[in-house]
């Protein structure tokens, strides 16, 4: 279609005519009613005679006819949906590849260019610009001012005849009566109504032609080009045809078979995925006879694994499966009645372990069933199973202790089970030999009942250890994993995807390079031992795996303390902390078994010792009983690793019985002696000088029985000590035997060791006291009738001392060497009793001094110096001294003996030297002098004359007063 001048900004020659002015062609007929092709003829007549006005005024009316003509025509046929076809028909058609060059517009300017010329003819007759503007300004005016002249009511946007106001206002009633007489002036009413109602179309239908030239521009360009536009679709559509052609034939010759092969290899994967699907659900589908023949074998955990299994199977691979909805519940209500069925095998497991026949025989009993049983309740975290351990323990205790009563009460003839009914009152009956014998056999059967405890928890506290270092494995093992992959996606990979059929054709190349290692790397789903082994196919035998399963189950070897190999699966959710506690938990249990056997013994203890039976125990028989408690104490505290007080309290608190009669036994027993002590000198029998050497040689014991040599031996005068003799009494013999009783006591009785301490101490200090009243208080002359305190018996007193005080430092040293080092303390009474005794020897040679004293007092208050010499009172004087001597030799030692005689020199000296100087008897050479001297020298002679005093120097010099 060729191209229109433009012929813009150009008034309609109807406007400038008036309303009723037309153009005419040149046969008359009237344009303005013309058809365009009509309209066309005229304008080719009007350019071939050279009237440019006229061609002028009739090219814009053509153009105001061929807009209205167009716009009816795209109201009747130019729809969005025609517009729409078109265009992407168009847009199909052309090429992505075209070149455009100058010869695709030559036929185009060849169109244009005559149009172009006549254009430019015509803007040079056309008026100028601004008179153009200014007409159409007028125009633009005067077409306001007609629509003006239109009621409003037909401009309204919701105009519409069907509305009856409407109607009745548009057409009123009144113009169609039909009344007779009226007819003409209603048909004339009429007439003028549509003459008027043509009026206002005229109108409306100028105003719109109006502007339709006005915005003729763009839309009569657009039309000049949509043949151009139709030229190059066509072209277009033919290259994408001829395109899609030999595409075709490259794809049936170069992708049909490659792709035909992609395909068929996908086929043959996703059925041999469908196949491994079907023999994965038969698998499923054997779980529950699986598990009831693992059941019947109690392989909890395998049964429990399996389940696990199934269970994730059935969440994973078997998801949606319509035949297994119901096996879900079914699987979980069967894994709650494993766990009461475990729950009930380990109570029987408990009870048969701990009740079986106790002999020398710590094996543990079944312990890959224990292990098992262990294994399966960790997995399903029934960690409180431990309790039913030790409530089968309490039970057990007290049936151990009933049986071994029973027993034992059989065998006894005098003991008549039909007349005393009751155990406890059958076990009082029984003698000490008798009791005690029972009560090493309860012994003896809690140390083997201890230790079996010990092997059980100790295995199932390894199970827990186990399962504590698999977690820190994996863990461990976690963290690789998460640096490797780390470390793997820094690397860039370029992956590309090529989808068929919902399907990545990728993987049909990698499949089956990863399949073989990831066959490797996976386990076999199938863990029922009944179900059919994989396919044999490198392809499928890895299909019955998912990843997450194949995790899962990865399981390890490990072995128990007892040699039983178990297989640990990676899924015990179990955290650290728990199993911790658990096993601390279990090892509690074994110190509460301790305690129980303890607390049982106790209150066996206790049944026979209401009625005093324990007191009455002399020291040999206390001491076996003690013995055997120390025994077992130290047996359950190696055993179980930990002291229990129950047991030991209740020995402690005999003990501290069993002390409190033997010390008042032993105090009331020298307190008798004390009491019938003459303190003479007594005949040392050789069992007590065989005591004394075994202390010498460091064996503070009591000989066990006196040997036939011992009784035919005679008593010795003096007791041997080291080299030194010692003149003593009978109840220090005796009370030397009870210091070492004390001591063999807390040998084999060392809880008793600061009691035992505080009564020796007692005893000795009561001894101390006792011999001080009865000797140098002449409490002997009431007591045991004495006629006197002799000087014997004074020297006897104090040499028997000096023998206590001698073992006074063993004994110390003794008691020292098992007390602990916070009861050193202690060790002062030994301290303060030497005291007490080095002051008590003191005192006896002060009264000895003081008797000699006394008597020289007495003589020489009456001394006169004058013949004869030797005086009388002198020649007393040495016969008293004589006396003296020949009292004490041979009780005290030389050198003591020397010292007494010493002082009594000295007390003598001084009377004697007051006595001259009251009879005013100088040192002058006189006869007084003389005779004084001459006494004098008699006394020391005499004195010196005595046996071992000869060396002793008397320096008699002194009793003269020195001349000032």
């Amino acid at each position: 279609m060729g191209s229109l001048p433009q012929v813009t900004d150009t008034p309609s020659p109807c406007s400038e005519t008036g309303q009723g002015s037309f153009l005419y062609d040149a046969r008359g007929r009237d344009m303005t009613t013309a058809s365009p092709r009509s309209s066309r003829r005229v304008l080719a007549k009007l350019s071939s005679s050279g009237d440019f006005m006229q061609w002028h005024q009739a090219t814009v009316l053509h153009q105001c006819l061929s807009q209205t003509a167009v716009m009816l025509s795209l109201k009747r046929k130019w729809t969005p949906r025609n517009a729409f076809d078109l265009c992407s028909h168009c847009l199909m058609c052309v090429p992505r590849n075209l070149q455009i060059t100058k010869e695709h517009f030559a036929l185009y300017q060849q169109e244009i260019t005559p149009r172009e010329k006549v254009h430019e003819r015509c803007k040079n007759i056309c008026t100028p610009k601004d008179t153009f503007d200014r007409t159409l300004l007028h125009t633009h005016d005067k077409s306001r001012t007609d629509l003006e002249q239109v009621p409003k009511i037909f401009m309204k946007p919701d105009f519409a005849l069907e509305d009856s106001l409407t109607f009745n206002a548009v057409l009123p009633w009144s113009h169609f009566s039909t009344a007779g007489g009226k007819g003409n002036r209603d048909a004339a009413s009429s007439k003028l109504l549509q003459e008027k109602l043509s009026h206002y179309l005229d109108i409306v239908e100028v105003n719109i032609a109006h502007q339709i030239s006005l915005r003729s521009e763009a839309f009569f360009h657009a039309m000049t080009s949509q043949h151009e536009l139709q030229d190059y679709l066509r072209k277009t559509s033919q290259a994408v045809k001829l395109l899609r052609e030999k595409i075709s034939k490259i794809d049936k010759v170069m992708c049909e078979g490659s792709l035909r092969v992609l395909r068929l290899s996908l086929t043959r994967n996703n059925c041999i995925k469908a196949y491994n699907k079907l023999k994965l659900m038969a698998t499923v589908h054997q779980t529950q006879p699986t598990v009831q023949l693992l059941l019947s074998t109690s392989e909890f955990v395998g049964a429990l694994d399996l389940i696990a299994t199934t269970q994730e199977v059935l969440q994973q691979e078997l998801q949606g499966i319509h035949s297994f909805r119901h096996l879900g519940s079914q699987l979980c209500e069967l894994e709650k009645l494993i766990d009461k069925m475990m729950i009930a095998e380990f109570s029987t497991y408990a009870r048969n372990d701990l009740n079986r026949p106790l002999e020398d025989d710590c094996q543990i009993l079944e312990e890959e069933r224990l292990v098992s049983l262990v294994f399966g309740l960790l997995k399903q975290r029934k960690l409180n199973f431990y309790e039913i351990y030790g409530d089968e323990m309490i039970i057990t205790a007290k049936n151990i202790i009933k049986q071994c009563v029973v027993n034992t009460v059989s065998q006894i003839e005098e003991i008549d089970t039909e007349v005393v009914v009751k155990l406890a009152d059958q076990m009082r009956m029984m003698n000490f030999p008798q009791w005690f014998d029972l009560l090493k056999n309860i012994f003896s059967k809690f140390t083997i009942f201890l230790k079996r405890i010990k092997a059980t928890l100790n295995t199932i506290r390894s199970v827990v250890f186990l399962v504590l270092d698999k977690n820190q494995k994996t863990r461990d093992l976690e963290d690789t994993l998460e640096k490797n992959s780390a470390k793997d996606s820094t690397v860039d990979t370029e992956v590309a995807y090529l989808t068929h059929e919902g399907m990545f054709i990728s993987d049909a190349f990698s499949e089956g390079d990863l399949l073989p290692v990831a066959a490797d790397t996976t386990s076999q789903r199938n863990t029922s031992p009944n179900s059919e082994p994989c396919s044999s196919d490198s392809v499928s035998e890895p299909e019955c795996t998912t990843d997450s399963s194949s995790s899962k189950e990865q399981t390890s070897s490990s072995v128990t303390p007892g040699g039983v190999e178990m297989m640990i699966s990676d899924d015990m959710k179990l955290t650290d902390l728990e199993l911790v506690r658990l096993a601390n938990n279990i090892q509690e249990l074994l110190y509460n078994a301790s305690d129980i056997c303890h607390d049982r013994s106790v209150k066996f203890l206790m049944a026979r010792a209401k009625d005093g039976f324990l007191e009455k125990l002399n020291s040999n028989e206390f001491v076996a009983l003690s013995r055997l408690m120390e025994g077992f104490i130290l047996d359950t505290e190696q055993i179980c690793g930990r002291k229990s007080m129950s047991l030991r309290g209740a020995l402690q608190s005999q003990a501290n019985r069993f002390v409190n009669r033997f010390h008042e036994e032993r105090k009331t027993k020298l307190s008798l002696l004390l009491d019938n002590e003459r303190w003479k000198q007594a005949e040392v029998p050789a069992e007590f000088q065989d005591l004394v050497d075994s202390v010498s040689d460091g064996r503070i014991s009591l000989p066990e029985k006196k040997t036939a040599a011992t009784e035919e031996r005679k008593p010795a005068e003096f007791l041997i000590v080291e080299g030194q003799k010692y003149a003593t009494v009978g109840t220090v013999l005796l009370l030397i035997r009870i210091i070492l009783e004390y001591c063999q006591c807390v040998d084999n009785i060392p809880s008793i060791t600061t009691d035992m301490l505080t009564r020796l101490s007692d005893l000795l200090k009561y001894f101390n006291s006792r011999s001080c009243q009865l000797v140098l208080g002449a409490g002997a002359l009431q007591v045991v009738g004495l006629k006197t305190i002799t000087t014997k018996n004074l020297a006897l007193s104090s040499r028997c001392l000096q023998l206590i005080v001698h073992y006074i430092p063993i004994i110390r040293a003794h008691f020292e060497a098992r007390l602990q080092p916070k009861q050193f303390s202690m060790l002062r009474h030994f301290d303060h009793i030497t005291k007490d005794y080095h002051d008590h020897i003191a005192e006896i040679s002060a009264k000895l001094v003081a008797i000699m004293d006394s008597l020289f007092d007495k003589l020489l208050s009456k001394y006169e110096v004058k013949a004869p010499v030797p005086s009388a009172c002198f020649r007393n004087i040495c016969k008293q001294m004589a006396k003296m001597h020949e009292a004490i030799y041979d009780l005290l030692p030389e050198e003591q003996t020397q010292m007494l005689f010493l002082r009594i020199n000295a007390s003598y000296k001084l009377h004697l030297k007051r006595q001259l100087a009251h009879l005013n008897v100088v040192n002058d050479g006189g006869p007084l002098n003389g005779l004084v001297t001459s006494d004098v020298a008699f006394y020391t002679g005499n004195l010196q004359a005595l046996k071992g005093l000869n060396n002793l120097d008397l320096n008699m010099a002194e009793i003269w007063e020195q001349k000032r």
